[in-house]
């Protein structure tokens, strides 16, 4: 059924919670906010980050955008490698490529930061695209990022095409593109949120996503 697959980056592939929490810690304490618990802040994971920022703090997007760039000065040079890779997710990629399958990354987060964690991890190698928001703010909605991939692929009938993602914006995305939703359920997302955000299937892993793949 597919022949084309996008991922997600955080919550999908790798597990950035350490790198992004100790970045909004860093952003909040600059700012004069009280610390919570590092629990708290894992909603911060997936959405475009000055919306988070704003729905938190109870600012306003420019605001929002100058709390984004003090996150920056932390995650630019440490929280960016303060991550780890996700079970499964080499031996995902090494087996979707060898299968013929077209692989692309279409994430909210600054695609020269994507780059960075896929050439640390080694794994850029497995992407024929890769998509990600601008550091400017722009490009951060997941349908705008969705269809950039899909234009950089030359991809205008969708019905082989799935997104697999941890959040709702990567369903509603998926969704508004005309791609198959495919939640997993090893990042920061759960079955209710996936559910309601549209997913065509829900799978616990990738170990179980590689297995729908093969039924589909």
């Amino acid at each position: 059924m597919f022949k084309t697959i996008l991922f997600d980056l955080d919550g999908t592939l790798t597990d950035p919670a350490i790198g992004i929490t100790n970045s909004v810690l860093y952003a909040l304490k600059k700012h004069g906010y009280p610390l919570p618990e590092r629990e708290e802040l894992y909603f911060f994971i997936g959405p475009p980050l000055w919306e988070s920022f704003a729905k938190y703090c109870n600012i306003d997007k420019q605001t929002a955008h100058k709390m984004v760039e003090t996150y920056r000065e932390y995650f630019a040079d440490k929280g960016v490698f303060e991550n780890k890779l996700i079970e499964n997710t080499v031996t995902l990629l090494e087996n979707l490529k060898l299968k013929g399958y077209t692989v692309a990354l279409a994430t909210s987060k600054p695609e020269v930061f994507a780059r960075r964690i896929l050439e640390h991890f080694n794994i850029d190698k497995f992407f024929d695209v890769v998509v990600g928001s601008n550091l400017d703010g722009t490009l951060t909605d997941k349908a705008e990022v969705i269809a950039k991939a899909l234009t950089l692929l030359n991809i205008t009938d969708t019905k082989n095409v799935a997104m697999v993602g941890d959040r709702l914006h990567d369903m509603v995305g998926a969704v508004k593109c005309g791609v198959t939703p495919i939640g997993v359920l090893c990042g920061y997302g759960d079955r209710k949120e996936l559910e309601e955000s549209g997913a065509a299937f829900i799978v616990k892993d990738l170990i179980e996503l590689e297995k729908i793949l093969k039924i589909l």
